[in-house]
């Protein structure tokens, strides 16, 4: 925090604002403050000897100096920090990003040579036989060991039949492992990594074989998780009824088989994405992809295992940590999204985008980490119920088809612009890491509220009164905030709470005869899931979040970055959270003459932040607000 002088230092510094100081006139004490302060802020650090020689000449041009300086890593990352202090787009493991299809679990059994040896599976794949389907490969008879849904092992592991461990499992050289894993013989064996962000290094257990000894080369999987195609056709396995507890389920498994759902009956046959976890879940033809880079290695059994070491500490930026250490499955994911935020936001200040563009950019940066991401992870949150309205294959937030396929996870420090990520992308709105962090709509509408109009929901000063009213914009007590907010949240109401799944209006009309309520209650598990009962009519379900606007609701994420960008007070946000950054300080009504100067700055420039921040470093405020010796503060100076 930067400390204010009282209004006597302004007044000295008023008349220090000669852009190039005279031949024969050296720095004042308040010019030296001022170059310290925009070396800081533009450089990221206090300036260099050479550099203050360089500011000591006689004719040392400040301005020139400034516009030198308002480009390049640094100066983007100081505007960057502006917008996540502002949106605070971290995801800790309170986001438990554990999705069934992604996940490569291990266990440890006895080869047919009585060696002990790994097998990865995951949990939910569908195999074409009763022993096993969504379940180990290998059936309890064949192993001796019990694999349960907790992670836990029972039994004693006794050598597996060969021919059953040729016909279950097989042995593929995966992508954590091979830089070329696309290739048809994969050579190219990475080493351990430094633990830094952009080395793959995975964890030290998933280096060495069960023995503990022996370099890992190639793993074991299940043969049906080691398939390679994209799209696979819906299994119907005849089960129609499950089994009764009291009879001995097959090959000694001890969760009941899994029955034919009314979805894979009326479907059976038909091809399904492999890259969707109902695709997963239907259809036995669905493996991991090539390398099985569509799925995540673990080294345990269990619920998010280790998978990766990560930087742990990175106040220099991901690729200076200052530690490392080995983290989960889904921290990995976690960690990539909010690099891809930190790169977004690079990109635009670097290229001096429009600033909308937060909001309003169809395109994003990716890498290695993310580009597998978008291609084959993201689409494993979809669809669930959604197969009850014939939605089984997501329509994406960003179109897997305009990712570039050339980048593998092995790219992890290529960052590559894509211009286009399709029609439902809006800026950071709809990164995972923004949907992760603002698990709802309603919190997604606030911090947008917040951090890009600079306003806030206020409460009425009323007791709350016991109320059955559903409708929050009329509700005694909570209208004054909700009457704002609710139609702000009906712009996400297409877009799942704590996942990125979209809803398309082909399959999930806000308005849905065939889920119109009977008693008050909606006919079906699946309609419920997406219609909310309480804002339904005997005529038609109305989707959830919805009710705040319908039109909103259709628009989506675009159409809530079109109205914030075209409000009033997005030029003047903007304005007072880089001000009060640079300043150290909040605005007062003092400062609503720079203000409104800094807002024309940014509305004459193309809302190009360089055009306002210039201005910025040049007013009398930033000077100010940086001639603070540290004598002053011992006397009382206030912020």
């Amino acid at each position: 925090m930067r400390w204010i002088h009282a209004m006597s230092a302004v007044a000295l510094l008023g008349a220090v604002t000669a852009a190039a100081r005279p031949a024969d006139a050296s720095p004042t004490r308040e010019q030296y403050r001022l170059f310290r302060a925009l070396s800081i802020d533009l450089q990221g650090r206090i300036p260099l000897p050479d550099e203050i020689a360089a500011f000591e000449r006689p004719g040392f041009d400040l301005d020139a100096w400034i516009d030198q300086h308002l480009q390049g890593a640094a100066y983007a990352e100081r505007l960057r920090r502006v917008y996540l202090d502002a949106l605070r787009l971290e995801v800790g493991s309170m986001f438990n990003f554990v999705s069934n299809p992604l996940v490569l679990r291990r266990v440890r059994v006895i080869d047919p040579d009585g060696n002990p040896a790994y097998v990865y599976f995951r949990r939910a794949q569908r195999r074409d036989r009763v022993e096993s389907d969504l379940d180990f490969c290998l059936s309890p008879e064949e192993t001796g060991i019990t694999v349960a849904a907790n992670g836990t092992l029972t039994g004693t592991a006794h050598p597996i039949d060969r021919a059953a461990w040729n016909q279950r499992t097989v042995e593929v050289r995966p992508w954590w492992l091979y830089r070329d894993y696309r290739s048809a013989s994969p050579s190219q064996r990475i080493s351990a990594g430094d633990g830094s962000a952009m080395t793959l290094s995975p964890v030290a257990g998933l280096l060495m074989d069960a023995d503990n000894t022996t370099p890992t080369t190639t793993v074991r999987v299940c043969r049906e998780e080691a398939q390679t195609a994209d799209r696979g056709a819906v299994y119907l396995s005849g089960r129609l009824t499950a089994l009764p507890r009291t009879e001995p389920y097959p090959g000694g498994r001890v969760t009941a088989p899994p029955t034919d759902s009314a979805y894979a009956r009326a479907h059976a046959g038909q091809m399904v994405s492999c890259t969707s976890g109902t695709g997963v879940s239907l259809s036995d033809d669905c493996g991991c992809g090539v390398g099985l880079e569509r799925c995540m290695p673990g080294n345990s059994l269990g619920n998010d295992p280790a998978a990766f070491n990560l930087p742990d500490n990175v106040p220099l930026g991901a690729d200076q940590p200052l530690d490392s250490r080995a983290q989960t499955q889904g921290d990995w994911s976690r960690f990539w999204w909010a690099q891809e935020a930190v790169h977004f936001l690079d990109d635009l200040f670097v290229r001096d985008r429009d600033v909308r563009g937060l909001l309003t950019d169809r395109g994003t940066m990716v890498n290695g980490a993310t580009a597998q991401f978008y291609r084959g992870f993201a689409g494993s949150t979809c669809c669930g119920n959604g197969t009850q309205f014939d939605y089984a294959e997501p329509a994406a937030l960003f179109d897997p088809a305009r990712v570039p396929t050339d980048l593998t996870p092995h790219d992890l420090a290529t960052w590559r612009r894509v211009d286009d990520r399709g029609p439902q992308a809006a800026g950071l709105l709809t990164t995972p890491i923004f949907l992760a962090k603002y698990g709802t709509r309603r919190a997604r509408a606030h911090i947008v509220y917040n951090a890009f109009l600079c306003r806030q929901f206020v409460a009425e000063n009323l007791a709350l009164t016991p109320s059955t009213e559903p409708n929050l914009m009329v509700r005694p007590g909570c209208a004054a905030c909700h009457a704002a907010l609710e139609p702000l949240s009906a712009y996400f109401t297409r877009v799942t709470e704590s996942g990125w799944t979209f809803l398309p209006p082909a399959a999930f009309p806000a308005l849905n005869p065939a889920c119109a309520t009977r008693g008050g209650n909606s006919p079906n598990g699946g309609c419920t899931s997406f219609y909310d009962p309480a804002f339904g009519s005997s005529a038609q379900g109305m989707l959830r979040g919805a009710y705040g606007s319908l039109a909103h609701a259709d628009e989506g994420p675009p159409g809530l970055a079109r109205a914030i960008v075209d409000a009033p007070e997005f030029a003047s946000c903007v304005v007072k959270n880089v001000s009060e950054s640079f300043l150290g300080r909040s605005l007062t009504a003092e400062d609503q003459p720079l203000q409104e100067s800094l807002v024309t700055s940014l509305r004459s420039g193309g809302f190009r932040m360089r055009s306002m921040v210039r201005a910025l470093l040049r007013a009398d405020a930033y000077r100010a607000a940086n001639n603070l010796a540290s004598a002053t503060w011992r006397e009382g100076a206030t912020p």
